[in-house]
C-alpha cells in the first residue's frame, strides 16, 4: 500500500515552491510597525512588521540594509518592498525586506539631503569656519530642554569634570513647530552674553523629533555664532544639519559635557606628575651647583686668596710698567712724526707758493708787454708801407697830374663813349673841383689813337 503521509520537510518545500511561484508574492508593498528588532553582529536585521490586527516575520539582509540611510528602532513605522517566502528550517513564511524607507517622513529625508547640499555649497560645513573649543572655559550656556534626560546628562557629567566651570542653562523648545525659533532666539542671546563655549543640543529621538536641528534658520544661527558651539542631538547614529554646522559635534550630550570640559581628575594628575618632575629637575640642579661649588672651593684662589690678591699686585704693577713704556714710545713716535710733518707743511705753505706765483705774473706780464710792442711795431711798418703802395694808385693822386674824371647825371663813372649821348649833362672832377657841361659831340676811338669829345 502506497504511503500517503508525507514529511514535515516535503509539506514545507511544496508550499515554499507554491508560494515562490506565486507573482503576487514576489513583489511586496507593505506598510506597518517595527518591532522585536535585532541588528545581528553579522549584519543582517530579524525583526516583526505589525499592525493592529496580525504581524509577519520579516528579516533584511545586510547586502540590502547598507544602503540604509536611517537606523530602524522599534515603534517606528516603515515602508517595505520586499517578498514572501518560507523559511523551511521553521516551517513559517516570512517578509524578505528588500527596500525600507520611514513611513511619512520619507519627504523629510529629502528635504534634509537637499538642504544640506545647499548649506554645504555655501560653505557653512568648510573647516575654515570652525572655530576652536577653549581648552579651559570658564563659562558654558547649554540651550536644551529643561525637563529632557540631556540637560541631565551633560550637567552631571560637566560637573563631575569640572567642578569651577559656570553653567548657565538656556530653556527651549527642542521639538514642535515653535522649536526652531525657540532655539534662534537661545542662540543669539548666548552668544551677546560672551560665554566661552554654548552646547545645543536634546536625547535621542526619531527624526520628526530631531527635525527642529534641521532646519536652516537654525543652521544660520549656529554658523553665525562669534561663540564656539557644540552640537549634542540625539545619539551617536542620529545626524542632523545642526551638527555639521557645529564647530565641534558631540556624538551622545553626556560626550558634549566630556568634550566641552578637561578632566579636574586628569588635570590634578598632571600637575602632580610636573611637580614630581620639576622637583626631581630641580633637585639635579641644586646637586650639580653644590658639586660646583665644591670643585670651586678646592680651588687654589679659595684657600689662599692673599697670595693671589698678592700675585694679581704684581701682575698689575709689571703691566703698569710695560704701559708707561710703551705709552713714552709711542708719545717719542709721534713727535717725531709731527716734526716731520710741520717741516713739509713749511716747504709747501701757501704763502710761499703765492708769492712764487706773483714772481711768474710779473715776468708773464713783462714778457706780454714787450711782445705786444714787437708786435705793433712790426705792423705799424706794414701799415706804412701799405699806404705808401696806395697813395701811389690814388685817384686824387693822379689827378694832381693833369687827369680827370668823367661822371654821368646819376654819379656813375663814364668808362665808354657808349655811356653817354649826345646833349647828356656830365660832371668832370678835376683835383681842386668840378666841372659841369653837355656833350655836343662824341667821337668814338680810332685805330691811330684817342679821339677827345667836346663838352
Amino acid at each position: 500500500m502506497k504511503d500517503k503521509y508525507l514529511t514535515v520537510t516535503a509539506l514545507t518545500k511544496y508550499v515554499k515552491r507554491k508560494m515562490d511561484s506565486d507573482p503576487h508574492l514576489r513583489d511586496i508593498w507593505l506598510r506597518g510597525e517595527i518591532s522585536n528588532f535585532k541588528h545581528h553582529s553579522r549584519g543582517h536585521m530579524y525583526l516583526t512588521i505589525k499592525d493592529d490586527s496580525a504581524r509577519v516575520q520579516a528579516v533584511m539582509f545586510a547586502s540590502s540594509n547598507r544602503k540604509l540611510l536611517f537606523h530602524p528602532e522599534n515603534g517606528m513605522n516603515v515602508l517595505i518592498r520586499g517578498e514572501i517566502s518560507v523559511f523551511e528550517a521553521y516551517g513559517q513564511y516570512q517578509l524578505y525586506i528588500q527596500e525600507m524607507e520611514p513611513d511619512g517622513i520619507g519627504s523629510l529625508y529629502q528635504a534634509f539631503e537637499q538642504l544640506k547640499a545647499s548649506l554645504h555649497k555655501q560653505g557653512y560645513f568648510a573647516e575654515e569656519y570652525k572655530k576652536s573649543i577653549p581648552r579651559y572655559p570658564k563659562s558654558i550656556a547649554v540651550i536644551t530642554s529643561p525637563t529632557g534626560a540631556a540637560i541631565k546628562d551633560i550637567l552631571i557629567t560637566m560637573k563631575r569634570r569640572y567642578p569651577s566651570v559656570k553653567i548657565t542653562v538656556f530653556p527651549v523648545l527642542v521639538q514642535g513647530n515653535q522649536a526652531p525659533a525657540s532655539i534662534v532666539r537661545a542662540i543669539h542671546q548666548a552668544d551677546d552674553l560672551s560665554y566661552d563655549v554654548i552646547i545645543v543640543g536634546r536625547g535621542g529621538g526619531s527624526i520628526e523629533e530631531l527635525w527642529s536641528f534641521n532646519e536652516e534658520e537654525v543652521a544660520k544661527a549656529i554658523f553665525e555664532s562669534k561663540t564656539p558651539i557644540i552640537s549634542a542631538v540625539g545619539h551617536e547614529t542620529d545626524t542632523t544639519i545642526s551638527d555639521f554646522v557645529a564647530d565641534l559635534r558631540a556624538p551622545t550630550p553626556t560626550a558634549a559635557g566630556e568634550l566641552a570640559v578637561p578632566s579636574q581628575i586628569e588635570l590634578m594628575d598632571k600637575i602632580e606628575i610636573q611637580k614630581r618632575q620639576l622637583a626631581q629637575q630641580l633637585k639635579q640642579y641644586i646637586n650639580q651647583n653644590k658639586t660646583r661649588l665644591r670643585q670651586l672651593s678646592q680651588t687654589y684662589a679659595f684657600k689662599y686668596p692673599h697670595q693671589l690678591v698678592k700675585q694679581k699686585e704684581q701682575q698689575l704693577d709689571s703691566t703698569m710698567d710695560n704701559l708707561q713704556r710703551i705709552m713714552k714710545t709711542k708719545v717719542s713716535d709721534d713727535k717725531l712724526t709731527h716734526d716731520h710733518l710741520k717741516k713739509r707743511l713749511s716747504s709747501q705753505h701757501p704763502q710761499r707758493e703765492l708769492k712764487l706765483a706773483l714772481d711768474k705774473l710779473r715776468q708773464l706780464h713783462s714778457l706780454q708787454n714787450k711782445t705786444m710792442n714787437n708786435y705793433l711795431e712790426q705792423h705799424s711798418q706794414r701799415l706804412y708801407s701799405q699806404i705808401d703802395k696806395l697813395s701811389l694808385v690814388n685817384p686824387l693822386e693822379i689827378m694832381k697830374r693833369g687827369y680827370a674824371l668823367p661822371y654821368d647825371e646819376n654819379g656813375e663813372l663814364i668808362k665808354s663813349v657808349k655811356n653817354v649821348n649826345i646833349n647828356d649833362t656830365i660832371q668832370l672832377k678835376v683835383a681842386d673841383g668840378e666841372v659841369v657841361g653837355k656833350v655836343s659831340e662824341i667821337k668814338e676811338a680810332t685805330e691811330n689813337g684817342n679821339e677827345g669829345f667836346n663838352v
